[in-house]
């Protein structure tokens, strides 16, 4: 059964996309497990980064059961790595799942596409509610990019938080730094403060995931954000490890 990690941030903007779409990369590349990445945003951010069209208008079938995830699966350009793309169907599926029979359809989903993969990415959409709530009960490991910002460290407080007071303290929280930019001397001192935590830097070959439609490992493998978001992955198996 698939392990499931999901990128997830109560705030949006923080390069949750570009690294679901990197760790799904390392998983399939890397760890060669087989690997789903499930983008459930509605922007399609992720979708976008793998090439895919993300005006089909189908995502939301999923979720209302009128099809199989699986027959909704769609193969990458990488071995070992399959992709169920997002759209602005999903828009209004945080109120669609707050009906009282769907608490729990997410993690059912999952476990059903869990069977054929061995690691599940889920790229999650911002906010704090019943929709990540759903994510808090389904996923194993939370990775959550965080700027190094006073209000990005606030937010990630709040969600530390909620896991506690609602979901017992799980899944494990895994943050890592986004958009670092060393110039800053506000983004050195709070990197500085959290040494154990990787920093991912803001770098324009990360803006060319967009130009290329694709994993930074692709085409600037010796870059230094393609290293730390392999650095990254080798944290999220090692607290996989550890469940």
């Amino acid at each position: 059964m698939a392990k499931i990690i999901a990128v997830y941030s109560m705030k949006g903007g923080v390069g949750k996309s570009t690294a679901a779409v990197n760790l799904a990369w390392c998983s399939a590349g890397a760890s060669a497990r087989r690997t789903l990445l499930w983008d459930i945003d509605a922007q399609g951010a992720a979708s976008f980064l793998f090439g895919r069209d993300t005006s089909s208008g189908k995502a939301k079938r999923i979720f209302a059961r009128e099809v199989a995830p699986a027959s909704m699966v769609e193969p990458t350009a990488w071995p070992r790595l399959d992709l169920l793309a997002a759209d602005l169907s999903l828009r209004q599926l945080a109120e669609d799942l707050a009906e009282a029979d769907k608490p729990k359809r997410l993690r059912k989903l999952l476990q059903t596409l869990g069977q054929d993969y061995d690691r599940i990415i889920l790229d999650c959409p911002p906010g704090l509610g019943e929709l990540s709530d759903q994510f808090f009960r389904a996923a194993d490991l939370i990775v959550a990019p965080v700027p190094p910002t006073p209000l990005a460290m606030r937010a990630l407080d709040q969600v530390r938080d909620h896991l506690a007071s609602h979901h017992g303290g799980k899944p494990p929280l895994l943050p890592v730094f986004s958009m670092v930019d060393k110039r800053k001397t506000l983004h050195r001192e709070t990197v500085a403060a959290h040494p154990d935590w990787i920093a991912i830097p803001q770098a324009s070959v990360i803006e060319q995931m967009a130009v290329k439609r694709a994993p930074l490992a692709t085409f600037a493998p010796n870059s230094p954000a393609a290293k730390r978001f392999g650095e990254l992955w080798t944290d999220v198996e090692r607290q996989l490890g550890k469940l």
